[in-house]
């Protein structure tokens, strides 16, 4: 009952996982014909299907799943005939003392040999194991395309969380600029005091240096994505303004804990383990069993004589037969296969209960990422008004006298760190989001796509 279960449950993920792969498949190679759209918006449907061509780290994954695949033709010649060909040349030499005797001859001819297969329990193992192999390295395949799509979102947003950084930074510069220019003037017509000046000096070399952490850091986030797309990401298009940011659906965690423990590729893959080192042991446990074969020849030989005479000959030779092998001792060592197969299985399991917590610790911290981002994002649009309202009443209080030059220099930076705080926080989102798809194993371009259409222009 249990293997009946087992087996049903690997046929449900061989097809989503098939459906998922063909998608990806479709989508990606969809577009290749047409690069247009590269050159005329950078944007982030632009910069994965760059990477879908020159990131290093999936084209391996992709080389890893197409070699591991070819383990099914090898499994299958073992179960087929193997037929050999081959070319065989003699020659003899012949000298006898008594009486005085010598002579030398030749001889050659081509022979042919074949084995059939019909009994060997050993090779059937081998070639389900080798289709459930071939599973396991489709759905890692697939894990890597969720990955690149993660990867490449993230440094995405990355860089545009560098760039807002370095323009809210120089923007406050330039308004703190301003600000001390005002300070100055108003210091050398005699109605403010140094300090202010002192104040706004201060505050300006302070943003200077962030200023000079901040370009360092757009820097080091561009390299990142150019490692990733293998060339210079140049200007990429910014988020929307206002993005329309929904909540997932649905809205129940333990409900995305379920199918991630089901459907996560990390689950799927660790369940093919499981049911790998099963045939293992039975494979171990089947060194017992006998093989039988049936073998086929065919010979001829031609030569030109032999130690009677000189005369030549050819001579032809078929056989048929079947060859029985039955294994009796080998010292031991089927018996520990079969124990170490046992602990390995044991192990497998283990392994997938731990997939299936991980997938489910996965889906929830995504989805908590994705539930607070949404309400942190609320919070930072309001938090912004009320930020742009403090900086013009304090502006206003300073013009009247009620305000000093420092409380306009806090509620600029306030401003700007909000603004700031606020694209930071609706990047958050939208990468979590798509964790929480990854987490389900429902994560693929059209995701990207979807996600485009939140840019600006």
């Amino acid at each position: 009952m249990r293997n009946s279960l087992s087996t049903l449950a690997l046929a449900v993920a061989a097809a989503l996982l098939a459906t998922h792969v063909a998608t990806n498949t479709a989508l990606a190679q969809a577009p290749a014909a047409a690069p247009a759209p590269v050159a005329q918006r950078n944007d982030l449907l632009a910069i994965y299907r760059l990477a879908l061509a020159n990131d290093p780290v999936f084209a391996s994954a992709r080389f890893a799943r197409d070699a591991t695949q070819e383990r099914v033709p090898q499994a299958r010649a073992r179960l087929l005939p193997n037929v050999n060909a081959g070319l065989g040349y003699n020659e003899t030499s012949f000298d006898s003392k008594t009486p005085d005797f010598s002579r030398s001859f030749n001889s050659w001819g081509p022979s042919i040999q074949a084995n059939v297969p019909l009994y060997r329990p050993q090779s059937w193992n081998t070639f389900d194991q080798a289709k459930l192999q071939a599973q396991t390295a489709d759905a890692q395949f697939a894990q890597a395309q969720q990955d690149l799509v993660l990867r490449v979102s993230q440094a995405y947003f990355d860089v545009l969380a560098a760039q807002d950084d370095v323009t809210a930074i120089e923007a406050s510069k330039k308004a703190v600029s301003e600000q001390l220019a005002q300070a100055r003037r108003e210091f050398e017509v005699g109605t403010k005091t140094i300090v202010d000046t002192h104040e706004a000096q201060a505050r300006f070399d302070q943003i200077f240096a962030q200023e000079q952490v901040a370009r360092g850091t757009l820097i080091v986030r561009q390299n990142a994505l150019r490692s990733i797309i293998g060339r210079e990401p140049g200007p990429l298009v910014p988020l929307a303004e206002k993005p329309a940011l929904a909540p997932p659906q649905p809205l129940d965690v333990e409900t995305w804990a379920r199918q991630a423990e089901e459907n996560s590729f990390s689950v799927v893959a660790a369940r093919y383990a499981t049911e790998i080192a099963r045939l293992s042991t039975k494979l171990a446990r089947n060194g017992h069993m006998p093989t039988l074969d049936l073998v086929a020849s065919l010979s001829q030989n031609r030569g030109n004589g032999s130690v009677n005479t000189t005369t030549s000959n050819t001579t032809r030779n078929a056989t048929v037969g079947l060859q029985l092998n039955v294994p009796i001792y080998s010292g031991g060592l089927t018996q520990s296969q079969v124990r170490e197969s046992l602990a390995l299985e044991d192990r497998t399991q283990q392994d997938l209960e731990a997939a299936r917590r991980t997938a489910n610790q996965s889906a929830k911290q995504a989805y908590t990422g994705v539930d607070f981002g949404l309400a942190q994002v609320r919070a930072l649009e309001s938090a912004e008004v009320s930020a742009r309202s403090q900086l013009e009443s304090t502006r206003l209080g300073y013009q009247v006298g009620v305000r000093i030059n420092l409380d306009v220099l806090n509620a600029t930076t306030q401003l700007f760190a909000t603004q700031r705080d606020l694209k930071k926080a609706r990047y958050d989102f939208l990468v979590n989001g798509l964790r929480l798809e990854s987490s389900v194993a429902s994560l693929d371009e059209r995701d990207i796509q979807a996600l485009n259409t939140l840019l600006g222009r």
